[in-house]
């Protein structure tokens, strides 16, 4: 068979199965927006693209509630039918809050998969663990998977015990703020940036100028409290005297086996393991609860099916975050962006 004859097949094919998509699309959504069942014209749009809030519905028998940190800790939104997000922070709070309020509630096991995130989404996580501490007495643990890093390693310290996989990086203890500079690459093709601005420091950190010596010092302040801030966190959560933990916090990596031989986490275990002497823990009988934050609607089911959800990968959260707020955004994050 010629190419040309292969390729035509292959066209064909094509053609074929997106109208086989359209058409099954179509067929859901005249079955959905006509149906005698049909209260409102709004209740139809909510089944067929969902209302972009989750319920959830906490178990009424004892349970513990996994609280799950994958990718970067920032606020991205939350996932819908046309993209997937990794951590849903807004979500993550609520959940946290409803536990506190929670009668059936036994304690929090928190999981992090996480390179870290900003500052303050990781010192907000951080806070209101702490808080469910507080308000009901009751434990959390940590346990790291593949990374716990920088700011997933921040928000571990919230928790009364802390445990990682023998395979994870853990520690990168430290701040930094990046930015792009553009001045010499603008200084070749001729581009000048212009800013009137209200102060010598208005346009700190611009792609288009170099930072002066006033400007660097300036910023370096602003890492160096963050930095302080994160020290005392891991003080207090390891219960460790400050000097002791400013030498192991210059911003390296550690290995699950070293971060226990530096006091930075309790135990090397396995998931299940540890999972089970959380349980005996509070008691036994507790049954372990996740809720899902991805909303179900028609739309979304049929972009699964046919498409497939793609998650987006913690280089491309990070870089969209950064785009979207700007570069200097002070992060507890490691590795490169």
């Amino acid at each position: 068979m010629k190419n040309k004859q292969i390729l035509g097949l292959v066209i064909a094919g094509v053609i074929f199965i997106t109208a086989g998509v359209s058409s099954v699309f179509s067929d859901k959504i005249a079955a959905q927006m006509f149906s005698s069942d049909a209260s409102s014209m709004s209740a139809q749009m909510e089944s067929l693209f969902g209302t972009g809030s989750v319920s959830i519905d906490l178990p009424t028998e004892n349970f513990i509630g996994i609280v799950r940190v994958e990718g970067t800790i920032q606020d991205a939104g939350s996932s819908s039918a046309f993209t997937t997000v990794s951590y849903d922070h807004r979500n993550t709070i609520d959940y946290i809050d409803k536990m506190i309020d929670s009668d059936s509630n036994q304690g929090i096991l928190l999981c992090v998969n996480s390179p870290g995130g900003t500052v303050y989404h990781s010192d907000e996580l951080y806070l209101k663990l702490m808080e469910y501490k507080e308000k009901t007495g009751r434990p959390v643990w940590a346990y790291m998977e593949s990374q716990a890093c920088s700011g997933g390693y921040y928000i571990s310290m919230a928790a009364d015990k802390v445990a990682a996989n023998r395979n994870a990086w853990t520690g990168s203890i430290g701040v930094i703020i990046s930015y792009y500079n553009y001045s010499d690459l603008f200084e070749k093709i001729g581009v000048e940036e212009v800013d009137i601005t209200s102060g010598a420091n208005k346009a700190m950190g611009s792609s288009g100028k170099k930072l002066t010596k006033e400007q660097r010092e300036i910023m370096q302040s602003l890492v160096d409290e963050s930095y302080e801030q994160f020290v005392n966190i891991v003080a207090t959560g390891r219960n460790m005297p400050v000097d002791k933990v400013k030498p192991l916090a210059d911003g390296r990596l550690y290995t699950a086996k070293q971060a226990k031989e530096n006091g930075l986490i309790d135990e090397v275990s396995e998931y299940d393991d540890y999972e089970l002497a959380f349980r005996k823990e509070v008691g036994g009988g507790s049954m372990m609860y996740e809720p899902s934050f991805t909303s179900d609607n028609l739309f979304s089911s049929l972009v699964s099916t046919y498409k497939g959800a793609t998650s987006k990968s913690d280089a491309q959260v990070l870089s969209e975050f950064l785009e979207k707020e700007g570069n200097g955004v002070p992060l507890y994050y490691a590795g490169n962006k």
